[in-house]
Formats: structure tokens, sequence, C-alpha cells
């Protein structure tokens, strides 16, 4: 049942067309070189086409969240199509003021869509390759949402328990929460499952409203203040 729930919600995300974009006039920055792009360097992380740089083969990162600090140790081999997404967001600064707007006790907290429409909208048909699930979706583990094959773009979870019932629907862990799962455990679930099978945020409505929708009417949820690589 909760597997289900998974893939109907962020269907849902993943069923909204994106307006089309108004043509800029002014002259536009030269592509910075990927190699020029260091771990800690920050691009503009509302252009998807920018951001493809292959991620190191493992490489940590520091959430900082409303609840307290939680790192994630990603391993690039368990999920490369996965980790190099989760790289480039994290190094631009995309997670900045994103919500934790689905959080099921027992089951997983998910986070990803960003709090400006405008930003979601760019990302919504950023779709990346499945990888292989090469590693269990067990506690701690960190995954990319999915509606189907081929759909990840900016979704993720963190396992609050042993969910190895989701390594058979492609769900793909790229790594794991390795300092400060306890924070993670704390994360506000009082609105628990989404609209409209519960009452807590619809996937819908945050795409199009961003974090207006969700602090005015979900004010108690937790948030991701930032996310930085460490050296």
């Amino acid at each position: 049942m909760k597997t289900t729930l998974l893939i109907c919600a962020v269907g849902l995300v993943l069923g909204l067309t994106a307006a089309p974009a108004q043509e800029s006039k002014e002259p536009k920055k030269p592509e910075p070189k990927k190699e020029e792009m260091k771990p800690g360097s920050i691009v503009d992380f509302t252009d998807p086409a920018k951001l493809t740089a292959k991620a190191p083969e493992s490489f940590k990162t520091k959430f900082e969240t409303t609840k307290g600090n939680f790192t994630v140790e990603v391993t690039r081999s368990l999920a490369p199509n996965g980790a190099d997404r989760f790289y480039n967001l994290v190094r631009s600064g995309y997670f900045k003021d994103l919500a934790f707007f689905r959080v099921i006790p027992g089951f997983m907290c998910q986070f990803g869509i960003h709090g400006d429409p405008k930003v979601s909208a760019a990302w919504r048909s950023a779709q990346i390759s499945d990888d292989p699930v090469k590693s269990s979706n067990a506690r701690g583990a960190i995954t990319f949402a999915t509606a189907g094959p081929n759909t990840r773009t900016t979704q993720l979870f963190i396992n609050f328990g042993d969910n190895a019932n989701l390594d058979n629907m492609g769900f793909s862990p790229f790594g794991k929460v390795t300092d400060g799962m306890d924070v993670v455990d704390k994360i506000n679930s009082e609105y628990g499952e989404g609209a409209p099978r519960g009452r807590g945020p619809d996937q819908g409505r945050v795409q199009k409203e961003g974090n207006a929708y969700l602090k005015k009417d979900f004010p108690n949820l937790d948030y991701i203040k930032s996310a930085n690589i460490l050296p």
C-alpha cells in the first residue's frame, strides 16, 4: 500500500505541464567548461542543461535543516545517473528553503520540489535515465522518487525503515545518511500523506504555488536551509 502511494503521489507532479519559457533578448553568458566547475562552485540552478557534471566517485553532503544537521554519503557506483544529478543540484545551491513536504512515519520523508514555481517548471521535464538497483532501500538510504521508467528529476526521499519492497520497483539508492539519522527521524510528520489520499500538501499546488502555499497552509513543515558538499 505504501509503495503504491509513493508512485501515485509523485505521478501528480510529472503530469503537470510547464508554461513555455519566454525568449530572452539579453546576451547569454558562455557555458563554463566542466573541468572548471569545482565541487564548491555555484552555478545557475534554474537551468538544468548546465548541470551535467560527473560526480566524484564518493562524496559527502551536509544538510542544514530546521530540525538540525545530517550528512549523506554518496557512492556513485551504486547509481551513477542519480549521483550525478544529486551532485549537480547540491553544488548549484538548489537545496535552499526546500520543504520536507511528505513525511510518513516508518516509511520515508520526501523533498526536492523547489519553493519557486519558476524553478520547479524548469526542472519538470529534466528527467534522467534509470539506474539498475544495486543497493537496497534500507533505513537511511537516499533515493530519487520516480513516477515510472526514466522519470527522475529533483524529488528524493530518505527511508525511515527497511523498504526493500521498493527495490523491485526501480527505486535505486545512491547513498545513505551516515550522521544525524536521529535528526531525520525528528522531521515533522504531522501532515502525513499528501492530498488527495491524505491531509498533507497537494503536489500539484506545490509545483504551481511553491512555498507561498506550503507556508500558509502547512506552517509546521520542516525545511532544508542549505546543502553543501564537504571538503
